[in-house]
């Protein structure tokens, strides 16, 4: 699972504030999402996968390798 703050890193050492703004939510939420990521909702979670162009799954840290 890649983490919002390492997105953030990897993007230039964007901050919670700019990514905050770029997403539409106050800074606070940010940080709540760093610790819970799956408590965003729908729409910022799409709108942050497409910023950092990762998948919502890996966003979510969920696994696509099924085993049977």
């Amino acid at each position: 699972m890649t983490t919002l703050a390492e997105l953030r890193a990897r993007a230039g050492k964007m901050s919670q504030r700019e990514l905050a703004e770029k997403v539409g939510v106050t800074q606070a939420t940010i940080s709540n999402w760093e610790k819970e990521p799956k408590v965003m909702d729908g729409y910022s979670l799409l709108k942050i996968s497409s910023i950092f162009n990762i998948s919502t799954d890996e966003l979510l840290g969920i696994s696509t390798d099924k085993k049977f």
